[in-house]
């Protein structure tokens, strides 16, 4: 496994040198040598390939040399630069791999690790799906009321409370939404995850969700917020499935903000509670807007009466009186949704030979160890982070029969290990600085 100290040095755990010559143009490999290994056939070997990349990671499209199945493999450089940023891989890792559920991307196995000293690069394995939210929504492809409904779903039984244990999630984006053929749904990307702050003297970061899907209590400046953050981007993205355009498209927080208030109208006092002082001067100058929420109705003709309900209950500025994830699934709207993912898509119902489909007692299940937060108390150096993180990756690696490397033989290695995240001008602006 290759992992980056400097980028003039690269410490290497070499596969074993027995293996076939057509395994050595895979990326992975096995990390030890095993008798009876059976390497796919070269004749079925896709080239591995890049796929995406963040302001986090980079995703590649590879073969787990194991049972030739196509994974995705998911390179977290640079990971200790900074107590925030290694503390930021360290709870993505602990909630891919606590999260087990049908419409959560979950890991299904971490590299071999180094050495402690030559370790400073994370490599994870997920499940790969064939496309994302957004590439479908801007695709010539017809998205039915039946997609919609469907996909609107899936993303709401993916953060109801009894599957994501109070976690914000701080990034739902269409990009952020996997999609199969089969039109099954998974979110993923928790790199800017975190659980709930009840204290809310306790101040949260507002360098969190892209720009277009920002909730108005982060736009505002708000010093600590909840859930209604995912729920306000759901919202957004449920706007755009109907309607095949971003919502709120600005090119600024500030504009972002304007277009959010000439929808929703001005917001009262109230509902600019947790704003900043600069925030609330700032909407307070403007003139007053009424608000235009029948404008929803012209996003698409799937914009039916039950439709616009449930986004008005989302888009809502308060994030107090703006419907919950539980609540939102309860909705007339998301039955038909409902019915037809547990009819043929899901995992929890299954078909018998004597009376058809079996459905479970329970369509959107309860999480019955909710995920904790406790992992990150004593978190307090570079140091402790990187020693926790990699006993961690270790303690997952204990039943795996044969754990996984890189190979630094492969023809698309050197295209891997240079493989870059985002640059800060491909990234969303940073919240406004309003005081």
């Amino acid at each position: 496994m290759a992992v980056v100290g400097q980028r003039h040095a690269r410490h290497i755990i070499m596969p074993p040198p027995n293996l076939p010559p057509h395994s050595q143009h895979a990326i992975l490999t096995a990390a030890v040598a095993v008798p009876y290994y059976q390497v796919v056939p070269p004749q079925d070997v896709q080239p591995d390939r890049p796929i995406g990349y963040g302001a986090f990671g980079v995703v590649w499209s590879v073969t787990d040399p194991r049972d030739g199945k196509r994974v995705a493999l998911k390179k977290m450089p640079c990971v200790f630069q900074n107590l925030v940023s290694c503390k930021r891989v360290y709870r993505e890792l602990k909630m891919l791999c606590h999260f087990k559920h049908d419409n959560v991307l979950s890991a299904l196995d971490i590299l071999q690790p180094p050495n402690i000293d030559f370790f400073q690069e994370v490599y994870v394995l997920t499940e790969l799906m064939q496309s994302d939210l957004h590439k479908i929504i801007v695709s010539p492809q017809p998205l039915t009321s039946d997609h919609v409904k469907v996909f609107l779903y899936q993303i709401l039984r993916g953060k109801s409370p009894p599957t994501m244990s109070k976690v914000l999630h701080r990034d739902i984006k269409p990009g952020n939404l996997l999609v199969n053929s089969n039109c099954v749904l998974k979110i993923c990307d928790f790199g800017l995850a975190r659980i709930e702050e009840p204290d809310e003297c306790i101040h949260m970061t507002q360098e969190v969700v892209t720009q277009y899907y920002r909730a108005p209590e982060i736009l505002m400046g708000a010093k600590h917020y909840g859930s209604g953050v995912d729920i306000w981007s759901v919202g957004c993205i449920f706007a755009e499935l109907l309607g095949r355009r971003i919502l709120f498209q600005a090119q600024s927080p500030i504009q972002q903000l304007e277009l959010i208030t000439d929808l929703l109208g001005t917001p009262s006092v109230d509902d600019m509670r947790t704003a900043c002082d600069g925030a609330r001067a700032h909407l307070r100058r403007q003139p007053h807007k009424p608000p235009s929420l029948a404008a929803l109705y012209t996003l698409s003709s799937q914009a039916t009466h039950e439709a616009v309900h449930l986004l008005c209950r989302m888009l809502v500025f308060n994030p107090k009186k703006r419907i919950t994830a539980a609540d939102a699934l309860a909705h007339p709207y998301l039955d038909e949704g409902r019915l037809r993912y547990h009819s043929c898509m899901c995992k929890c119902c299954l078909n018998t030979n004597s009376s058809g489909r079996q459905y479970t007692s329970d369509f959107e299940p309860v999480c019955h160890q909710p995920f904790s937060y406790t992992f990150e108390e004593g978190l307090t150096s570079v140091r402790v982070v990187k020693e926790k993180l990699h006993k961690f990756i270790l303690e997952q690696q204990q039943g795996n029969s044969v754990p996984l490397c890189l190979n630094p033989n492969s023809i698309s290695y050197k295209s891997f290990a240079s493989s870059q995240v985002a640059q800060p001008s491909e990234l969303p602006p940073s919240p406004h600085a309003w005081d």
